[in-house]
């Protein structure tokens, strides 16, 4: 019996073929700089989850709603 075929995947951040297998410590990503470019673009918010606003009654006093 032979083994499964490894799955094949595209990086996120470069597009350059990457092997999902537990091996690779950097999947999804094929490197860590790949990796760290993703992680650098949560942290600039240039990702976001959908979601809905708060309510005023939600915040802190003093906070503004639309930050």
């Amino acid at each position: 019996m032979s083994s499964p075929t490894p799955r094949t995947i595209k990086c996120p951040t470069c597009s350059q073929p990457v092997l999902w297998a537990p091996e690779n410590r950097w999947r999804p990503f094929c490197s860590e700089r790949c990796k760290l470019i993703d992680l650098g673009a949560w942290a600039d918010e240039k990702y976001r989850v959908a979601g809905q606003e708060p309510l005023a009654d939600d915040l802190p006093p003093g906070a503004d709603p639309r930050s």
